[in-house]
């Protein structure tokens, strides 16, 4: 397996490796399955960096997998709480009772689909052999049928029913979840508890005694975390962790925090990171700032000094230009800009449809910002990233 790894990372195809294989007499499922699984573990390294050469994947659970960096986050919570010993139900590959095995918790896994079950037993057993800690054992079970006597913590990851929608990105039901919200609630009553859900989480969903935690990892906004019991941090009620080049940065608060009022355009634009934005910390990010918003309702901050923050990228505002299409596009001309960044926010502008009809060309590169101002207006802006 990590020869077969190594090939591909070094450039030969997999044809080529096909070959390879089937000369040395490996059997054509075999060969399948391990040229599977390499690509599969060159998919997983943005997920789980040098962890994934020692770890086996599905295509699903791959897609599904918290990224390690924010496992570990959650696993350090438990650790910091005292848990000893935590039920993870839904463990899908087991990337969360590895970052358990790691942070010294010991995670009782729970898999209702049993393949996956067997994935999982592989991976932890490898991460348990690294750690020289005993291998906990896998439960091939549905989450709702497991006695949790013998555990002091719980970690769920509800999957989201799909079938009949044709729109999945915003979940209205406590029933819309596998296992259901009401399941996952009623375990945090009863163990200190963390529920990982998409970042679109309908927020009358979040119980009120809820920490609800949006993580985002490099401009992403990858999962709503709901903290219970001693998880959840006393006087904080919402929170944005961001994940950025490697760090951590974290705004939290008692409460949504209510927008500032709305200014002219500064010499300054921020624009918040998602996870700012989803856990509604826009206020309190632009009294940091010193910004007021640029318009009602739109996530754009405006300021006439830089403040460098890693909760927002910051632009420096070289001009306004024309909001009429022709005229933006004989201004850009004239600044022989053929390669644009389009940013947007508070227009049904499609910025990839309007780079076609632009029809740049010239050596320069910019970037622009198509919004609203203080008075509604629709503006235009050149900016440049600071």
């Amino acid at each position: 397996m990590t020869e077969v790894s190594a090939n591909l990372a070094g450039g030969t195809s997999v044809d080529a490796e096909n070959r390879r294989l089937r000369a040395a007499g490996r059997a054509p499922e075999e060969v399948a399955a391990l040229l599977t699984q390499a690509k599969l573990r060159e998919k997983a390294v943005s997920k789980f960096g040098g962890l994934a050469n020692e770890l086996l994947f599905t295509q699903a659970a791959l897609e599904q997998a918290t990224r390690i960096a924010v496992a570990r986050g959650h696993a350090a919570r438990f650790a910091v709480a005292g848990c000893k010993r935590v039920t993870d139900l839904g463990c899908g590959i087991g990337t969360e009772s590895i970052a358990l095995l790691e942070h010294g918790v010991t995670p009782s896994p729970v898999e209702l689909d049993p393949f996956t079950a067997r994935v999982a037993q592989h991976n932890l057993a490898t991460v348990a052999a690294r750690l020289e800690v005993a291998a906990p054992s896998v439960c091939a079970a549905d989450a709702t049928s497991v006695r949790l006597d013998d555990v002091d913590g719980a970690f769920l990851d509800p999957a989201r029913r799909t079938a009949g929608h044709r729109d999945t990105r915003r979940i209205a039901s406590p029933d819309d979840y596998s296992p259901s919200l009401t399941f996952a609630f009623d375990v945090a009553e009863r163990l200190p508890t963390g529920v990982k859900l998409g970042p679109g989480l309908d927020r009358s969903l979040i119980p009120d005694h809820a920490e609800a935690q949006w993580v985002s990892v490099d401009g992403h906004v990858v999962e709503t975390a709901l903290w219970f019991g001693s998880l959840a941090r006393p006087g904080v009620a919402r929170a944005a962790l961001v994940h950025r080049a490697g760090h951590t940065h974290e705004m939290t608060a008692a409460a949504d925090a209510p927008d500032v009022d709305v200014r002219t355009l500064g010499d300054y634009l921020y624009e918040p990171d998602g996870a700012v934005i989803r856990a509604r910390l826009i206020g309190a990010l632009a009294i940091e700032l010193g910004a007021g918003m640029l318009s009602d309702g739109i996530a754009y901050l405006t300021g006439d000094t830089h403040v460098e923050s890693p909760f927002a990228q910051s632009f420096r505002v070289l001009e306004q230009l024309p909001a009429k299409e022709k005229e933006l596009r004989r201004a850009l001309s004239a600044r022989g800009i053929g390669t644009l960044e389009i940013k947007k926010r508070g227009t049904d502008v499609d910025p990839a449809m309007l780079r076609k009809r632009l029809k740049l060309s010239g050596p320069e590169s910019a970037t622009i910002v198509l919004t609203r101002d203080a008075s509604g207006r629709h503006i235009v802006l050149l900016m440049e990233r600071c």
